[in-house]
């Protein structure tokens, strides 16, 4: 595997990660009633989600 793709698939896996964290994150917010900053974490989780999406696409023309 080329190790530029190799590093840009572990980054992607990370921002996944980090994104399930934080979604995680913000519905703890959300139920305890903490919705403008649940709602700022979910900002942030969409971000991330769109950060992965290009990465895929990234990734795909390295192929």
């Amino acid at each position: 595997m080329d190790p530029d793709r190799a590093e840009l698939s572990s980054v992607s896996t990370s921002l996944d990660d980090l994104s399930a964290r934080v979604e995680r994150l913000a519905g703890s917010l959300q139920r305890r009633r903490q919705d403008a900053l649940a709602a700022d974490l979910y900002e942030v989780e969409r971000a991330l989600r769109m950060a992965v999406r290009r990465l895929a696409q990234v990734l795909r023309r390295l192929d």
